[in-house]
């Protein structure tokens, strides 16, 4: 029960390999080059062979392109940014819909809705008329637990539920299952499957990889692949299926602290043996495209990375598909821009994916930068060439258009029992068994069953984040047709066998019930938004665990069903919970958990558990890099736990709840000293408008901001203003993303900047924070402190320090675990203030100018 799953070296993976050679000596970006690849990488025995007919359509379509033709085939614009038009005068060779992103911009797009602009766009694409191309263009979506952007789509639990199951048969299944949905809105292409091995659980992707563990990853991602794209030697590629995409290369699920798009500083050695397995497992199977990824490896952006794209990949593991971009993740690259970047196509990327009207800038620069010889054409030719290729082996040129496919328009497809059922088996076996006191579980349904917990009747929650919305956030019950929360099977069940259900969210009864079935966890999060800086659940507020400590109160049996992205430190709910089930995120298909909670009406067994963790459960909230072959392996539970009935139950009612985390590890938060610190950057507001700090001076509104010199150039910033409207500097998370700064508010920091008053007439001051509210994007608590008499009372024309205690700020309602805006100086009046040095300080509440200890 304890070691289901088996670690396989890098020498266990020759069977599977054309060719192996190892070396444990460390490789860095700037020492490595296309040698030095075949010392840890392998060659691959790729299923998927190239054959003399694609080749040779492939050059001859090829020699007849234009320059501007081969550019376009490389461009992929989201939905959103183009139009019909845009298609037929350029000719993309791709185009997506990103989360959140649906045909007419209504989310309640149909499927017919779906399948008419694929339409569009593709007689749009062989339209020849302006850019005399007829190669048909693909269209690309995130169907990452089924066709997850589609109302009424199945869908199936997150990977972190699936790697649960241990089950790469199943795996198959729902890979097969969801590219048939996605076909019915004839769409060709999936960003399937993501193959991280996660090491830090503080990662906001953490539900997207199927473990922590390399072995697990690896053999599912051969299935996914397989029932993505079906067997290279049947059905592959077929009217069946679509074009599959191992993602994200490489690394992601590495980066220090668990931080999104951070940076991973594993060997080159770990790289390939806990990082590159999904890939030996994916592109084996014949996957045809590869994802870059946003993280760098020892600070250099993959998606610049020639020696991993095309050293390593390309060249030595015998890639021959093509590599495409993440969101603008090109941008990210050292000397590039969104509009602007030949370091990326040099290094092997193939496939802008270019967000935003950024694509035209983009399109024309590239154009520019080959007729320039900053880009060879050999680079662009060796692109295309995989993009041709990969069209032709999935039959683009001869298969109908997509309004014409096997399975498009078949809407009672989308959502069909069949697949629902492979769900509902996925969710009943990726249920893992922390706790079972006394054997509590499996319940009778003839019971006065209590159903409580915000979770309970959500099938929102229950999904999580890429669910219909990028984030899976503002969802209701009614986006779901046909889908089940777990409350309406628990209700199906009990009732059935003469029992009795009540729903409480609050955990509210008029007849005492037999046993209580509480349902609760995170909300719903995608990349970005879901990073932590630990894993204490709820912390600051223990709402859930007010509910469960009033429960066992009354003598009420508690049985907790905990949805979550990621295993937590939940020691206080065990504790309060006589049975526990990690139920991770199960999907639409929620009724099924009570097929495994439940007997049959006779008592005999209806389904037993066979979840085992496949992320190790930690002991402590800072114990976030849990991993099993650690040295010093000690979670509360380990990977591969999980009971059954019948099993003894190993945990207590008496885990330590006090939170021991080691706060001396806290450190100063930079946000500006001159420069402004990642993942943060400067905004201004004025008259209700705002723009982005990107050089040394702004007027907007009645708002004036420049730079200017305290000790060193430009290492401090000056404000003025004028009027009674609002005008303020704002420090702001990338893309709005919420950070977790909860370990600052414990390790009692405080808010430290200095402050240069020339003048203050008729004037306030506001320093405001703003953190992000439940199923919002954007920052939703917006709260302030009035700090007008501090300024009016500070000397003028010199430097001053000024401080506030973050506890001022938590008092007022800022959630620290949420925040999108640390940092605002709201102004109106006349003034002009001078800013420097803006940051938390760990340890400095107390002397805070204003203290709230």
């Amino acid at each position: 029960m304890m070691n289901k799953f088996k670690y396989t070296t890098t020498a266990a993976l020759c069977a599977i390999l054309a060719a192996c050679s190892g070396s444990n000596e460390k490789a860095e970006p700037s020492q490595t080059n296309s040698a030095d690849a075949a010392k840890i990488w392998p060659k691959l025995n790729i299923e998927v062979k190239q054959t003399a007919e694609i080749e040779n359509r492939v050059k001859s379509m090829l020699s007849k392109m234009t320059l501007e033709q081969k550019v376009a085939q490389m461009i992929q614009p989201e939905i959103r940014d183009i139009t019909v038009e845009d298609m037929r005068k350029y000719g993309f060779g791709s185009y997506l819909n990103g989360g959140g992103g649906f045909p007419n911009n209504n989310k309640h797009s149909t499927p017919a809705d779906w399948i008419a602009f694929a339409e569009e766009l593709y007689q749009a694409s062989i339209d020849d008329s302006l850019d005399g191309s007829k190669i048909p263009t693909m269209w690309g979506t995130d169907a990452v637990h089924g066709h997850n952007n589609v109302i009424g789509a199945t869908l199936f639990p997150h990977n972190i539920g699936l790697g649960a199951t241990n089950n790469p048969d199943l795996i198959e299944q729902i890979a097969k299952a969801t590219a048939t949905e996605v076909m019915v809105t004839g769409i060709d292409w999936v960003f399937a499957p993501t193959v991280a091995v996660v090491r830090d659980d503080r990662w906001g992707r953490t539900y997207e990889g199927y473990s922590e563990d390399p072995e697990i990853v690896r053999s599912y991602a051969a299935s996914i692949v397989k029932g993505l794209q079906g067997h290279a030697n049947k059905d592959f590629l077929s009217d069946n299926r679509v074009i599959s995409t191992v993602k994200h290369f490489l690394g992601d699920g590495g980066t220090e602290k668990g931080d999104d798009q951070g940076d991973n500083i594993a060997s080159e050695q770990e790289l390939f043996d806990i990082h590159a397995q999904g890939y030996v497992g994916g592109l084996t199977a014949g996957a045809q495209s590869v994802m870059a990824s946003f993280n760098s490896w020892h600070g250099d952006k993959l998606h610049g990375s020639k020696y991993l794209l095309t050293d390593v990949l390309k060249d030595q593991m015998g890639f021959d598909g093509f590599v495409v971009g993440d969101w603008n993740g090109h941008g990210q690259v050292k000397g590039c821009t969104n509009e602007s970047c030949p370091q990326s196509v040099n290094a092997g990327l193939d496939i802008f994916m270019v967000p935003t009207d950024a694509w035209k800038p983009l399109y024309n620069n590239t154009i520019q930068q080959v007729k320039d010889g900053v880009i060879a054409m050999s680079r662009i030719d060796d692109a295309v060439t995989r993009i041709l290729r990969v069209k032709m082996r999935a039959g683009l040129f001869e298969k109908p258009s997509p309004a014409n496919r096997k399975f498009s328009g078949k809407t009672e497809l989308i959502g069909q029992e069949s697949h629902r059922r492979i769900a509902q088996q996925a969710v009943r076996e990726s249920l893992v068994l922390l706790k079972n006191k006394n054997n509590l579980l499996p319940l009778s349904p003839t019971l006065n069953v209590l159903v409580a917990g915000d979770a309970a009747d959500n099938i929102g929650k229950q999904s999580g984040g890429w669910t219909i919305t990028w984030q899976g956030t503002n969802n209701t019950n009614n986006d779901f047709p046909g889908g089940s929360s777990i409350y309406s099977g628990i209700k199906q069940q009990v009732n059935a066998a003469g029992g009795k259900t009540t729903l409480s969210v609050e955990g509210k009864f008029t007849t005492k019930p037999d046993v209580a079935i509480v349902v609760f966890g995170e909300d719903p999060y995608a990349e970005g938004h879901g990073d932590r800086e630990n894993l204490d659940y709820q912390r600051g507020s223990k709402s859930d665990l007010k509910l469960l400590k009033s429960l066992k109160a009354q003598g009420i049996p508690v049985v907790s069903v905990f949805i979550s992205g990621r295993p937590m430190w939940v020691n206080a709910e065990l504790n309060a919970s006589n049975a526990f089930v990690a139920a991770w995120l199960p999907g639409s298909e929620g009724k099924a958990v009570a097929d495994v909670l439940f007997t049959k009406k006779d008592g005999s067994v209806n389904h037993d558990f066979k979840g085992k963790l496949s992320y190790s459960w930690p002991k402590t909230p800072d114990q976030t890099t849990v991993n099993r072959n650690d040295k010093d392996y000690a979670p509360l539970l380990p990977y591969g736990f999980g009971l059954t009935y019948g099993d003894e139950n190993v945990l207590s009612d008496n885990l330590n709840e006090v939170l021991n985390m080691d706060l001396s590890k806290v450190e100063t938060r930079v946000f500006f000293d001159g420069t402004m610190h990642k993942p943060w950057y400067l905004k201004l507001l004025s008259n209700h408008k705002e723009m982005d700090v990107n050089a040394s001076s702004h007027k907007v509104g009645s708002l004036t901001y420049r730079t200017i010199d305290r000790n060193v150039q430009e290492d401090s910033v000056l404000l003025t203003t004028q009027g009674n409207h609002t005008s303020g500097l704002h420090v702001v998370a990338k893309s709005y993303f919420r950070e977790d700064l909860s370990n600052d508010l414990s390790a009692n920091s405080a808010l430290h900047l200095l402050v240069n008053v020339q003048q203050f007439t008729d004037a306030t001051a506001n320093i405001f924070m703003n953190c992000e509210g439940t199923g919002d994007v954007a920052g939703s608590c917006h709260t302030g402190i009035d700090i007008t008499e501090l300024i009016s009372e500070l000397p003028k024309d010199s430097w001053q320090p000024l401080s506030i205690d973050l506890q001022c700020f938590a008092n007022a309602g800022v959630n620290f675990s949420q925040v999108v805006k640390p940092f605002e100086m709201n102004l109106t009046g006349n003034t002009r203030i001078g800013l420097a040095d803006i940051m938390f300080k760990p340890n400095t509440a107390k002397a805070a100018t204003l203290s709230c200890q």
